[in-house]
């Protein structure tokens, strides 16, 4: 199930590649974690990442991504019990919230491997040129956690339950 849950959240990133930082992978993520756990979380995340890259394109941003979403998928599982997840609104926040900071994360990377001469300035600029593609990983975040969030559960729950998946012995 998490093979699955990892590929579909990959595959789903190739259809938005023509749109900067718009995918449902974070999405898929955020939703798997929230009924299957940490652990699945990050699994899925991390899987999501490297199968995405394969089509997309590898490189020495592939493990940063990996980490990124695999922490998306952990502090969503980790979160699943709180109000946070549990209401619309709040799932809402921490797609947005999660969606900023994947991007500042990755321009950590790019900071870290790409900028000869690292200072307060170079950052300051690198961060604020990412803006508008953080902010539409953010918003996107949020319109596919608004719109499928209730019915991904539903279904993700569904298919725990009927098969006995990820019961604690």
């Amino acid at each position: 199930m998490l093979a699955i849950l990892g590929a579909i959240a990959a595959v789903s990133r190739v259809p938005f590649a023509s749109l900067p930082s718009v995918q449902p992978t974070s999405f898929v993520i955020i939703v798997s974690a929230i009924v299957l756990g940490p652990q699945s979380g990050f699994v899925i995340g991390v899987t999501a990442a490297i199968v995405s890259n394969i089509f997309l394109g590898q490189g020495p941003w592939t493990p940063w991504q990996m980490y990124a979403w695999g922490m998306i998928g952990l502090f969503a599982g980790l979160l699943r019990n709180t109000w946070l997840m549990k209401n619309k609104i709040g799932k809402s926040m921490f797609g947005f919230i999660v969606g900023f900071l994947f991007g500042w994360f990755m321009n950590l990377w790019f900071i870290i491997g790409v900028i000869q001469e690292v200072n307060w300035q170079s950052i300051l600029l690198y961060n604020s040129t990412s803006f508008y593609f953080d902010l539409a990983h953010a918003l996107s975040n949020v319109f596919f956690l608004v719109l499928f969030s209730a019915s991904w559960i539903k279904i993700l729950r569904r298919f725990k339950c009927k098969y006995g998946l990820f019961e604690q012995v």
